[in-house]
């Protein structure tokens, strides 16, 4: 008799979070009713996920398990992860797989310029992982891109969800000077939560981050998001509105928080549709030309309407000062 011994062995799968990895599991709570939604599964979308593979990129749509995902791809909107799939940040809520990246492919600016071509986009969200193993944090590699899409498809107007260029000197002027129509870069929660949260970033360099812009163009529009039900206050939120305001961003968007795996932060609360129409009127009160605050709320869902009714209200606005 003969015995084969089969000593194949599979490829170990990658840990997606290795620093969570030994985190004890937290309880993921029920989504009440008003979170849920069907999965995606139409033509559209079918459409969109092949344009993005034949290209080879990535999207954050993808990446960060957004819950619109069905919804944006269907009408072929999607937010472009340029730089690779590997953040060098752990942040606490972020599903985006942490490690050492690979390299920059020099293809990426084409390749997303074509896509973008390919779908026939009038607005492009171009975000990225946080790159602070580069000198510049990938300045340059949101410029190329930026440049990219203005040569193959000119009237698309291009919006940038960023990184923070922590300790990268002249990054944010490279960006800026790039002239993206919209600078977004996201809080993500209030200053209290830093340490647990988002402990990679530093509140007061974010908010100096988007003064900024304004102050290198304060014709660009300025834009920044934040997660609810993660253990902050109300008044918390409020005293973070006045911060944006105090650096001038125009666009506000508020969302919940939904907790990825059991080794991500939980989700502390639950925020009410109510809850959340309450934060948009303030917000409003308080200056912001655009706030979109819902429990499904993200930085790019509806960007491209945002921007259009974003662009109204400051003409309105500029019309009334003018008298």
């Amino acid at each position: 008799m003969v015995t084969i011994l089969d000593t194949t062995k599979e490829a170990p799968k990658r840990v997606r979070h290795p620093e969570k990895a030994h985190r004890p599991d937290t309880e993921i709570k029920r989504k009440p009713e008003w979170i849920r939604v069907k999965a995606p599964t139409s033509k559209g979308y079918l459409d969109t996920r092949k344009i993005v593979k034949d290209n080879n990129l990535v999207t954050v749509c993808e990446e960060a398990g957004c819950p619109n995902i069905g919804e944006c791809w269907d009408k072929k909107h999607a937010t472009f992860m340029i730089m690779g799939e590997i953040c060098t940040r752990a942040c606490a809520f972020c599903n985006v797989i942490t490690g050492r990246p690979n390299a920059l492919d020099p293809q990426e600016p084409t390749n997303v310029a074509r896509a973008v071509a390919e779908m026939g986009l009038n607005h492009v969200v171009i975000t990225s992982v946080d790159r602070d193993d580069l000198a510049d944090g990938g300045a340059q590699h949101f410029v190329d891109v930026i440049r990219a899409i203005r040569a193959a498809t000119p009237a698309t107007t291009i919006e940038i969800l960023t990184p923070d260029f922590l300790r990268k000197p002249g990054a944010l002027e490279a960006v800026v000077a790039a002239k993206p129509d919209v600078f977004n870069h996201n809080l993500e929660t209030v200053p209290s939560n830093y340490l647990t949260v988002r402990p990679g970033a530093r509140y007061f360099h974010s908010i100096r981050l988007l003064q900024r812009v304004k102050e290198l163009d304060p014709t660009m529009f300025t834009k920044s998001g934040i997660m609810v039900g993660l253990g902050e206050t109300r008044n918390e939120v409020l005293q973070l509105m006045d911060d944006l305001r105090v650096a001038d961003v125009d666009f506000l968007t508020i969302g919940q928080y939904l907790q990825p795996t059991r080794k991500h932060h939980e989700v502390m609360d639950f925020v009410t549709p109510e809850q959340f129409k309450s934060y948009e009127t303030t917000a409003y009160s308080k200056g912001f030309l655009m706030v979109s605050a819902s429990p499904l709320t993200r930085s790019s869902h509806h960007a491209g309407d945002d921007f259009a009714r974003l662009r109204a209200a400051r003409d309105a606005k500029m019309a009334v000062a003018a008298g």
